[in-house]
């Protein structure tokens, strides 16, 4: 088959690869529904994250059942289901205590910006569906396994509950799932730092009930004028530079947190600063497995469509050019037919 490899910075290439097989008796092969590429995706792009060899793209995935190995046991063939980008057994100490992003026997996903993909510890990882989706479901399912997942646990790591003023920082794709989960979470006050008209409409459409566009000192002045000088209860760090998380820890109140989910690229602490700030700091890889059945059966109730965040749709083989619309900013987030 052909799949998305990436050689080097800006280096995508939709290639012959060879086809996914069954290697564990705990893996599944899927058929793809629909796949995307991660905004995580482009820290390789840019050449940010080094790498030695060709990478195979993609942990965002969506799609039917085509075969299973010996030992998985709650997931057939024919089912559609979504999986999370960790793969987990969902029952060591660490799943049970609700964080199978920190399964004993983790992995990452890879591989499945393809029309086909190998998914381990299928058991642990994927959801199926009572039913098949609608076509026009598939966005909205492609987004619970990774981005809404993702924003959702910046709203739990960040505390958001029944009446808060939470802050959003980051208008991506995540920082977008971020505002409609605090939504979900009751929070009474949701002020998205944006400085992008599209992204802007879209966080309201998902309930921002304020918009700050600028940045840094400027955004953070702002910020507390808006709180009246007191600050956010919960902040949702959805980007993972200093810049940002300076800006969160500038807006989050005394006793507040923040929930920070952008994988931190140069970002540092002092120590004597935190201690006299007296703020909470929570986050990692999002628990994704744990909020599936849910995040799943608020989509197919029609509750949210979190896949609105899809702004470009390209056929698979237009993948480099997908990449290239997120890099340039002209996409929020490119979904992948295949």
């Amino acid at each position: 088959m052909y799949a998305t490899v990436m050689h080097g910075p800006g280096d995508v290439r939709y290639e012959q690869v060879n086809d996914p097989e069954i290697l564990k008796p705990t893996d599944a092969i899927i058929q793809l529904s629909a796949t995307c590429i991660c905004g995580s995706d482009l820290w390789p792009y840019r050449g940010a994250n080094a790498f030695d060899q060709p990478m195979h793209m993609g942990h965002e995935y969506c799609g039917v059942v085509i075969e299973v190995g010996a030992d998985v046991k709650t997931i057939r063939p024919g089912q559609f289901v979504v999986g999370s980008f960790v793969l987990s057994d969902n029952t060591c100490p660490h799943c049970q205590f609700g964080y199978p992003s920190s399964c004993e026997q983790r992995e990452f996903m890879t591989g499945a910006q393809a029309p086909y993909a190998r998914v381990p510890l299928a058991d642990g990882t994927l959801v199926a569906t009572q039913d098949m989706p609608t076509e026009e479901q598939i966005p909205h399912m492609l987004a619970v396994s990774d981005v809404l997942g993702t924003g959702y646990y910046a709203a739990e790591a960040a505390g958001v509950r029944e009446g808060s003023t939470a802050v959003v920082v980051g208008d991506g794709a995540v920082g977008l799932m971020a505002v409609l989960s605090a939504k979900l979470r009751g929070a009474d006050r949701i002020i998205a730092m944006s400085r992008h008209e599209t992204r802007q409409k879209l966080a309201l459409e998902y309930g921002a009930t304020d918009i700050v566009s600028a940045r840094g000192e400027e955004g953070i002045a702002e910020v507390l004028e808006l709180t009246k000088g007191v600050g956010a209860d919960a902040v949702l760090e959805c980007v993972g530079m200093q810049q940002s998380m300076d800006q969160a820890m500038g807006v989050c109140r005394p006793g507040g947190a923040v929930g920070f989910v952008g994988v931190p690229h140069g970002v540092t602490f002092d120590g004597q600063g935190l201690f006299f700030q007296q703020k909470r700091l929570f986050g990692g890889p999002a628990p994704v497995r744990r909020y599936l059945p849910d995040l799943m059966e608020r989509v197919l109730s029609a509750e949210i469509q979190p896949g609105k965040v899809f702004d470009l749709t390209l056929p698979i083989a237009q993948v480099a050019e997908g990449y290239k619309a997120m890099d340039e900013r002209r996409a929020i987030k490119t979904m992948l037919r295949v």
